[in-house]
Order: structure tokens, then C-alpha cells, then sequence
């Protein structure tokens, strides 16, 4: 698959590089990526057990913008020194906060843990006005309380993978919210997710693959990963061209005005008055 061959370079938002169920392949992945444009991808870590490998992701590979929170779903394996940690891994790292967020999808769900995790993780990002990534499911009104009532980073915050209504739209731009567009919204099912993505201000739209998950349809597939021991397709994250191509079709917009927006807009929150690249120990600095 050749690089869209648009003058600016694509750029993923949000995945999970260092996921386990990639079994070691990430430096294959990131070359794939590489090949199709690919410039940037911001790899979330979830939670203690995954920050280490994110750490290492941004050492080997320099596209890597990383990424460190602890995810919701996640919280009940916190330590008690979590916090120090999360700061370590950021001294380290230069990187962002993230992915955290509230979720009431999932059971079993404690909302008040929750919520005070959630919150501390948003106050350190607001303290360093850092990039932050926010996950939530079926809390949409609980997450616009928690941004009214506490400190946000001043360059704003990432609604990754927008699933929340239309209505909502405005106040969390107000509030200072990105939105990142998954290649999963592209299916016929997710049409309602996608048309909410037409009432986005442009210069607050990303695009973001989620590997492995939220795999695009099949008829727009770039790249295809075998089936996981748990019998799941796994999303390759050098689909994000394929992303990028499925928006701009859907929404009538040429590719090449698409991917330089979005470079524009990547550049802005996630890049501005930072400096990304992660500085270790020398014992450490080391390439493999």
C-alpha cells in the first residue's frame, strides 16, 4: 500500500501499540505505519502493568508520542504508590496523560473510585497543561460536570473516539475539547456516531485508530492482522490511512484539505510548547 500522497503526514491520535496481543510484532507494526505516511501515533498506557512498554516504544521508535493514565476500567489494580509513578513515568517520558475517563458501561463499575482517579489524573494534566485522552462510555454527563467543576490543561483536552450525543457537541467545545474520529465509526451500523462528527469544528477534528481495536470494515482494510487467541480481528495500526480515506469520503471532503487539518490540528494540542522525545538514563539509551 503506497503513502497518501498529500504533502503532510498522517497522524494517530490514539492507540494502543504496546498491547500484549500484538505478540512482539510492534517494530513490524511501526514500519507498516511508516510506509503509509504514518508520522506520529500518540500509544496510550492503561494502567501500571503497560506504562514500562510505552516507555520503551517511545525509546526505540521516534513517531511515538506516548502516553500514561490509568484507564477506568483498570483502577481496581492500582498501588498505592500509583501516583508517584504516573509522575515518574512523565518526567521520563515528556509525555502526555492518558487514556483515563469515566465509564458506566462496563460492570462491575465502582463510580466514586472512578471518579477520583479520574479527577486527580486531570488535575496533574491541568497543572502541566499537558495533552490528556479521555475515555468515556454511557457518563457523558458526569464526565461535563467533572471538566465545569475542575482545571483543565489550557490547551485543551481529546474526546477519544466521540461516541456522545450531537447535543453535547458545543459545550464540550466551549469547554475546550478535541474529537478524534475512529476508522470503527465507519461501519453502516455507527452512521449516527459518524454524522455527529459533521457538527465537529474543523480545527478540533483528529483521527485515530485505536489498534488493536475498533477495526474499520473490512471492504476499506489496508492491513489485516490474524484472528487473536480470544478470536478477536485484530486493527493494524497502519490502517490510519484507511481512517483517513473513509472520513473524507463520508464527509465530502478532499483528502489532501483532511490531512493537513488534522496535521494542523495534532501539531497544536499534542505537539505545541512540548518536547515530546523521551529522555532516559544512560544505562538506558540505548537502540536495539
Amino acid at each position: 500500500m503506497k503513502p497518501i500522497d498529500v504533502g503532510a503526514g498522517l497522524y494517530d491520535a490514539h492507540n494502543h501499540l504496546q498491547d500484549e496481543r500484538f505478540q512482539g510484532c510492534q517494530s513490524e507494526l511501526v514500519e507498516a505505519s511508516l510506509g503509509v505516511g504514518v508520522t506520529r501515533m500518540v500509544v496510550n498506557g492503561s494502567s501500571e502493568e503497560d506504562w514500562p512498554w510505552v516507555l520503551d516504544l517511545a525509546r526505540r521508535f521516534p513517531s511515538v508520542v506516548p502516553s500514561f493514565g490509568y484507564h477506568p476500567w483498570y483502577i481496581a489494580q492500582r498501588t498505592p504508590e500509583w501516583r508517584e509513578r504516573l509522575v515518574e513515568f512523565l518526567d521520563l517520558s515528556g509525555g502526555c496523560v492518558g487514556e483515563i475517563g469515566l465509564d458506566r458501561w462496563r460492570e462491575p463499575s465502582d463510580p466514586v473510585a472512578q471518579e477520583e482517579v479520574f479527577t486527580w489524573q486531570l488535575r496533574l494534566a491541568a497543572e502541566r497543561n499537558l495533552p490528556v485522552s479521555l475515555h468515556c462510555l454511557k457518563a457523558w454527563g458526569a464526565l461535563e460536570t467533572v471538566l465545569r467543576r475542575e482545571p483543565r490543561p489550557e490547551r485543551g483536552f481529546l474526546l477519544h473516539s466521540y461516541g456522545g450525543p450531537v447535543e453535547m457537541v458545543p459545550a464540550f467545545v466551549k469547554l475546550g475539547a478535541y474529537f478524534s474520529f475512529p476508522g470503527y465509526f465507519l461501519h453502516e451500523r455507527k452512521q449516527r456516531q459518524r454524522e455527529t462528527f459533521l457538527h465537529v469544528p474543523e480545527e478540533r477534528l483528529l483521527i485515530e485508530t485505536d489498534a488493536p481495536d475498533q477495526l474499520p470494515p473490512d471492504p476499506v482494510l489496508d492491513f489485516r492482522l490474524p484472528v487473536a487467541a480470544n478470536g478477536t480481528v485484530l486493527n493494524h495500526p497502519a490502517n490510519l490511512a484507511a481512517v483517513y480515506r473513509g472520513f473524507a469520503a463520508f464527509a465530502k471532503t478532499p483528502l489532501e484539505l483532511l490531512t493537513r487539518r488534522v496535521a494542523d490540528n495534532f501539531s497544536r494540542f499534542f505537539l505545541a510548547g512540548r518536547t515530546t522525545s523521551a529522555s532516559f538514563p544512560d544505562e538506558t539509551n540505548k537502540t536495539e
